[in-house]
């Protein structure tokens, strides 16, 4: 903890934290409360998964694209543009009384137009701190962000139950707005320029650790998705245990963060924590007792923030200072559409079989990752004893002669 302490005394660093933090705040409770509404409106949870799927899809394919678009016109104008469109988007989503098909258009708007508050401040980190203090820091950050689920789930499950879905939506708009414009406001912002990437989009993709990164990211929110699912058919509408049951699960994620966030990164590091995780989610299977599902979360949890602050690094270490963003932002789009497959999913398997068809679902994502992070291992990139701060970008320098 020493060392947590000297990053949060770093100039800069506690507070673009805690305005990341606030900002990316909804998005603990957008996935839930659209997932409560739709489920109310329509009587279906499989209705709802299509039109998560459709608000995820639309943060995937944004995510590279708006990441990139701030090394053109500065994070500040691109953040603030997506902030008014994603924010009017949801509070539209919550007032209208229209077809499944409208909720799916007003989904894909939103998720089009999410702002990149990861891709920036991940960006700017290595700007604020030394190469020695980068990876605790992304592991600090992957540790923190965990303050969301364990929150966001509880507060807006417990909007929902007592004022309505509508007002969970809109409160989701407040701290959007809200949050946003602290983080914007912030002097990091405008201290820092993205330069503006000379590749084409997606070419950074072709570097193994981005694609690793992005890969391994599509398989653990997809199992952390088909988990959220489960959770709130399991338990219904009757009570708080499904907010409480995903807040245990971030509780896990905190704590494994703050635990393995010193540990060097070498090219198993991905694999054990895909362990930790597969054992977790293979628990759920066995029963749907409060009880048993908080525990074997609470193991599963363990695996997932060290398993996020991997790939964060990893990335980092592999590409120049230019291709951060584009970066960050395609491991968002492959967590992102790892989301909408893992509520689809199981949304579906919910309706046909039952919550224990959500619990196989995030298992078998998790076994995937697992596989994937064994046999690929010679392409993770061993950290240990290395800077994992960005390549420097380079240009010509003319010369008289």
């Amino acid at each position: 903890m020493a060392g947590y302490r000297e990053l949060l005394r770093a100039p800069g660093v506690a507070r673009i934290i805690a305005a990341q933090l606030t900002a990316r705040f909804p998005s603990g409770m957008t996935s839930l409360a659209i997932l409560l509404h739709i489920e109310h409106v329509t009587g279906s949870y499989g209705s709802a998964g299509l039109v998560l799927a459709a608000t995820s899809v639309g943060q995937a394919i944004a995510g590279p694209v708006t990441s990139r678009w701030m090394g053109v016109w500065g994070m500040r104008r691109v953040l603030t543009l997506t902030l008014a469109v994603c924010a009017a988007s949801i509070a539209l989503l919550a007032v209208l009384d229209v077809p499944l098909w409208v909720y799916m258009a007003l989904g894909l708007i939103a998720g089009l137009s999410t702002p990149p508050v990861q891709s920036a401040v991940r960006t700017i980190y290595p700007k604020m701190v030394t190469s020695r203090q980068l990876t605790p820091l992304f592991s600090l950050d992957a540790s923190l962000q965990e303050i969301i689920w364990i929150i966001a789930p509880v507060l807006i499950t417990f909007v929902a139950l007592q004022a309505g879905t509508v007002p969970g939506l809109l409160l989701v708009v407040v701290i959007l707005i809200g949050g946003g414009a602290w983080f914007i406001s912030s002097p990091e912002l405008g201290r820092v320029r993205i330069p503006r990437s000379r590749r084409s989009l997606g070419r950074v993709l072709l570097k193994p650790p981005v694609m690793l990164a992005t890969a391994t990211g599509f398989l653990l929110i997809g199992a952390c998705s088909a988990v959220e699912a489960g959770v709130v058919a399991s338990f219904g509408h009757g009570g708080l245990e499904s907010g409480l049951v995903l807040a245990v699960f971030a509780v896990g994620s905190l704590a494994g963060g703050l635990s393995f966030g010193h540990i060097p990164i070498g090219r198993w590091a991905m694999a054990r924590r895909f362990l930790i995780v597969t054992v977790g989610l293979a628990a759920t299977i066995f029963s749907l007792n409060a009880w048993w599902l908080g525990g074997s979360l609470l193991v599963a949890g363990i695996g997932i923030a060290p398993a996020l602050a991997v790939m964060f690094a990893i990335t980092s270490a592999s590409v120049k200072f230019s291709e951060t963003a584009e970066a960050y932002g395609w491991i968002g789009t492959g967590q992102l559409i790892g989301a909408a497959a893992g509520s689809a999913i199981a949304g579906f398997l919910i309706d046909g079989v039952g919550p224990q068809g959500a619990y196989v679902a995030a298992t078998l994502f998790a076994v995937v990752g697992l596989v994937v992070a064994v046999t690929c291992v010679q392409w993770f990139p061993d950290l240990r004893g290395r800077d994992a701060s960005p390549i420097p970008d380079t240009a010509p320098v003319h010369t008289i002669t």
